[in-house]
């Protein structure tokens, strides 16, 4: 065998590897919808406060924070919504829709970001600070972009009480309407089952622990017990360690759900390339090694198929079409929720590529000192 032969092999035993053995994350099956379906209602509704921390959302809160406050939900329910120091009429806009409000809605104004805090895990503990002087049951640690089904709070509720869970959270449907958002979204969503596994994050006894930031439904007594927000007050990839911090206290889900939506608009690419570049770097844990180790593994596993299948002679070209092939099916259920057509997953070598340029990015912004850039926020790890 040649070399190219030996390359075109490992490219096709990694897909093999990932679609047979790696979670079934290329599955669409953990749903909130049918989750809250099969749970049991319970006897007394818990009490739930959302807390929304907010940094110039003015155009968002209209949607996000209406549809929460309508929700269809039996018991006891209020919001806090923690205005991060705005400049664009946050609060006016919160507190005009609080005075009509059939939901109690407090509205809060943050304080300066303190050394060794994330922004928006700083809101998010003056938040639940304020939030926990009630002591609900539950907390709804949710983004002011995020907008709700009527049900969905019911839902949610149903399913993380009748398992027991220390947090049920879910990864809010994207907007999927303009050209790029067609091209980059559907591919955002597919990597990060392909790194987070919904069924081996729902596993008590797995150790892959993730959530998605818009919605984390948590139990407050087991946030206190895991030392609260604080724990996690450095994190730029807030959700996920909450997730992990959240999974040592108890059964936690994650799932995708056509019920919670995304608000924010990505129009162009430079939109998307901010958003990943934002937190990729520190995803890698600000290392080199493992920025050339996801370089060359996504070569392998996304543009060998590609280039080998055209260029490549026999048998490596026929291992790549091979590769191919299964990656093209193995997008097909994420397309499919996200309401695309199925050849877009002939594109997917050239998608994920651009991902690796956005990688590259973020690890260049980190070296200029620009990493974690949010609103005006440099946070990164130094």
């Amino acid at each position: 065998m040649t070399a190219l032969d030996v390359i075109a092999a490992l490219s096709l035993a990694a897909w093999a590897y990932l679609v047979l053995f790696n979670g079934g994350f290329w599955l669409t099956s953990e749903r909130e919808e049918t989750d809250g379906e099969k749970s049991s209602t319970p006897a007394i509704w818990p009490r739930v406060t959302a807390v929304i921390p907010a940094r110039n959302e003015a155009d968002m809160l209209p949607s996000s924070l209406t549809s929460l406050a309508a929700q269809d939900y039996p018991g006891e329910f209020s919001i806090v919504l923690v205005d991060d120091q705005s400049n664009d009429g946050t609060a006016d806009i919160a507190q005009k829709i609080a005075a009509t409000s059939p939901r109690q809605i407090t509205v809060i104004s943050g304080h300066e970001l303190p050394p060794a805090w994330t922004g928006k895990v700083w809101a998010m503990h003056q938040g639940i600070a304020a939030a926990s002087v009630s002591k609900p049951d539950y907390l709804l640690l949710t983004d002011a972009d995020i907008a709700y089904a009527p049900g969905t709070l019911r839902s949610l509720v149903k399913s993380s009480n009748a398992n027991g869970r220390a947090m049920t959270s879910v990864m809010a449907k994207l907007k999927c309407e303009s050209f790029v958002e067609k091209a980059l979204v559907p591919a955002f969503i597919f990597f990060f089952k392909m790194l987070y596994p919904f069924r081996w994050v729902n596993r008590q006894t797995a150790a892959t622990a993730a959530a998605a930031g818009g919605c984390m439904l948590v139990e407050r007594g087991a946030l206190e017990r895991a030392g609260g927000i604080a724990a996690i007050r450095g994190a730029l990839i807030d959700d996920c360690a909450l997730g992990k911090l959240l999974k040592t206290q108890g059964p936690i889900w994650l799932g995708l759900s056509n019920n919670v939506t995304s608000l924010r608009e990505y129009p162009a690419l430079q939109d998307i390339r901010r958003m990943v570049a934002r937190s990729a770097y520190a995803q890698l844990k600000y290392s080199p090694l493992l920025l050339l180790g996801t370089v060359v593994g996504m070569a392998l596993i996304y543009l060998v198929p590609l280039v080998f299948a055209f260029f490549a002679d026999d048998p490596a070209n026929v291992l790549a079409v091979a590769a191919y092939l299964i990656m093209i099916f193995a997008f097909q259920p994420t397309l499919r929720f996200y309401n695309r057509s199925g050849l877009w997953a002939l594109a997917l070598p050239v998608i994920a590529m651009t991902y690796v340029g956005f990688t590259l990015d973020s690890a260049y912004q980190h070296r200029r000192g620009r990493g974690g850039l949010w609103k005006g926020r440099v946070q990164a790890a130094k």
